[in-house]
């Protein structure tokens, strides 16, 4: 740590900013680990477009696909941050050794595409969801909230941005706090989560495909797998020291499935709560995050919408770093460069360089012709061809006896690895071969 960082680090420590940071340190939550910001992270501004157009088009009919997405996001989830614990190294970093470097560029390039087109449409609802609540300009709103977002990554340790981080995941119980604002018929919502009534044709396909392409998405593989070697603090890895993975693995466990939980069951909420608003109301068809809020306003009452847009701008300013530092750690562990977001910016320049130029090409792309939902389009077609080989190596790597030593993954959680990988394979081809 440099002189600088340190003498700004102790005279916050002496402020009452510093005060409030320690009792927020204090607080339970902040002993949560990553599983908590990679699940909310899930339900960025994006994905809340595809649960908001699966509710209004279907109604409750595509609630079946958060029970069916759980298990199986929580198992790939769960191998990531176990690739990280135990190794100590990244997940690119593990595909570097391992395999070929073909592969590792592959992903990588498609990565760094399809995370900043996914920033683009991240940013770009921000602030339309700024201007409908604050009547701001929206392209002055989402300047803002690129350079609050990139400002608090390159110069705030991560152990103090990591708190704000923990503390803006409680922005998703809007979402569960809007059902309180609507008559929801809970029998007929029990029935269809496991007996919906739908026709099987290409738009009930292309719905289900972006569901689940939105839910298991390659960016947080990286950044759990990073995240995890983060919160080591310098600890050596399991496979050096083994004396400690009886708690590290039951603690890694928990925070995977419990955040994959309470992604999960967030997304169900959105299905829900607009299924039973926009759907009902015979509104069909919702293109961004915004326009969904903006629909709820005369159906759900003012205070429901408000709620709403909380939860698109707190998970937004959770998704855009995610998005941001899972292509950072991608791109500098290939590339062998300092990297982390504990560092200063002067320790790993590289690293901050590829979050810098990240987010502000997904800004410059909002003053280009290019429409954020054709940017979320191509995003998610990329993420369909990066996720199946991915999940693939992550499978490979955690259940490989030459890498992880005795804490390979077990026999269940590789199961519904590979049952979420031929998932997502159909998808995949369902995705870019429609017809």
């Amino acid at each position: 740590m440099n002189l600088i960082q340190k003498n700004s680090e102790e005279a916050a420590a002496s402020s009452g900013l510093g005060r409030l940071l320690g009792r927020l340190k204090e607080h339970p939550l902040a002993r949560v680990g990553p599983g908590l910001i990679t699940g909310v992270a899930d339900d960025d501004p994006s994905g809340i477009a595809t649960y908001s157009q699966a509710g209004a088009q279907f109604g409750l009919n595509m609630l079946w696909t958060m029970p069916l997405c759980f298990p199986l996001m929580a198992a790939v989830q769960s191998m990531c941050g176990r690739i990280g614990r135990v190794t100590g190294k990244g997940l690119a970093a593990n595909i570097k050794t391992h395999f070929p470097p073909f592969v590792l560029m592959f992903v990588v390039a498609l990565l760094l595409v399809a995370n900043t087109l996914n920033i683009a449409a991240d940013i770009a609802a921000m602030g339309e969801v700024a201007e409908l609540v604050t009547r701001m300009n929206r392209h002055i709103a989402t300047l803002i909230f690129t350079l609050a977002t990139l400002v608090l990554q390159v110069f705030v340790p991560y152990h103090r941005y990591v708190s704000f981080l923990k503390w803006l995941t409680l922005s998703l119980l809007a979402y569960a706090a809007v059902l309180f604002m609507v008559h929801v018929p809970w029998g007929e919502v029990a029935l269809r989560t496991v007996w919906p009534r739908l026709t099987m044709n290409a738009e009930t396909a292309t719905v289900a495909v972006a569901i689940f392409g939105t839910t298991i998405s390659p960016y947080l593989f990286f950044w759990q797998a990073s995240e995890e070697v983060e919160e080591m603090k310098g600890a050596p890895p399991l496979i050096v020291d083994p004396t400690r993975s009886g708690g590290e693995l039951r603690r890694l466990r928990w925070d995977t499935w419990s955040g994959m939980f309470y992604s999960d069951a967030t997304s169900y909420f959105i299905i829900l709560a607009t299924a039973v608003t926009l759907n009902a109301a015979g509104v069909t068809n919702i293109e961004t995050a915004a326009q969904a809020a903006s629909a709820l306003r005369p159906l759900a009452g003012n205070f429901a919408f408000v709620l709403f847009a909380i939860g698109i701008l707190g998970v937004g300013l959770i998704g855009v770093p995610v998005l941001a530092g899972s292509a950072a750690y991608a791109l500098a562990e290939a590339m062998g460069w300092q990297e982390g977001l504990e560092r200063s910016a002067s320790d790993a320049r590289g690293f901050y360089g590829i979050i810098a130029v990240s987010v502000l090409a997904a800004l410059a792309i909002q003053y280009l012709p290019v429409s954020p939902m054709k940017a979320l389009f191509w995003s998610a077609v990329i993420n369909g061809v990066v996720a199946v080989p991915l999940m693939v190596v992550v499978i490979l790597l955690a259940s490989s006896h030459s890498v992880m030593g005795p804490f390979t993954s077990g026999r269940p959680i590789v199961i519904l690895g590979w049952v979420a990988t031929a998932l997502m394979a159909g998808a995949s081809i369902m995705m870019l071969f429609p017809s």
